[in-house]
């Protein structure tokens, strides 16, 4: 969180490039141009209004997903997989390109395969 607050002092304060404060910082330009954007949406500048404390700054720029996000999401049948998979031809990946295409919002590869085992 140190570097996030010196960038955005660099930032508002110094009137820094996000170059400029990529090698200021020795990040990556879009890592800045990252952390700007979500500064931006977070509604912070410089000065940080009642200096945040670093786990109030991280939940402002980082927010974990809400529950209702997560619990929107399909759950493919896991019966149906398993017979599926037992054609010739189809794969796990198959199957999750599957259901991915009718919830593109849906399940990562590594979520599907780890609980398909379980």
């Amino acid at each position: 969180m140190r570097r996030i607050r010196d960038l955005l002092r660099l930032r508002h304060a110094q009137g820094f490039s996000e170059r400029a404060i990529a090698l200021s910082l020795g990040l990556g330009k879009t890592t800045v141009g990252g952390y700007l954007a979500r500064a931006g949406q977070a509604g912070l500048s410089w000065p940080l209004a009642p200096e945040p404390e670093d786990d109030s700054l991280e939940l402002l720029l980082f927010p974990s997903p809400t529950m209702a996000s997560r619990l929107d999401r399909p759950v493919p049948d896991w019966a149906v997989m398993d017979v599926e998979l037992r054609r010739p031809g189809v794969t796990r990946a198959l199957l999750w390109e599957e259901c991915r295409a009718k919830a593109p919002d849906g399940l990562g590869y590594a979520w599907f395969c780890e609980h398909f085992d379980a």
